[in-house]
């Protein structure tokens, strides 16, 4: 599911609840061909209706903890501090491209000749 290194690092900025639908999320992208948010609601493990589970996926992907610069970006920092020793050399791509009305920005830190 989730390594514990990120888990670590999430439990920071989310609560319990808000954890256990992150790992469950990540189980379904892991499982679902198609990334729709209802097909996702559809097969999310919760006991309530379809139409709840669609809003509960909403209410938590709009979340200000998921924000890039609050959480995103202090993982990529992270990742980086734990990775590289002072003074050393450390690689990092940036891309960023449009997905039809989306930008989406992605971070890489190569290390070791992988990304």
């Amino acid at each position: 599911m989730l390594l514990s290194f990120y888990q670590e690092f999430i439990e920071k900025y989310l609560n319990k609840s808000q954890l256990i639908t992150l790992k469950m999320l990540v189980w379904l992208l892991q499982n679902q061909k198609q990334v729709r948010i209802e097909r996702l609601a559809a097969t999310l493990p919760l006991p309530i209706q379809q139409n709840s589970r669609r809003r509960h996926l909403q209410r938590f992907l709009t979340l200000n903890a998921l924000s890039v610069v609050l959480l995103w970006f202090g993982i990529v920092e992270e990742m980086i501090s734990r990775l590289s020793k002072p003074g050393s050399q450390v690689i990092v791509a940036l891309d960023r491209t449009q997905w039809k009305e989306n930008n989406v920005l992605m971070v890489s830190v190569i290390y070791q000749k992988r990304a």
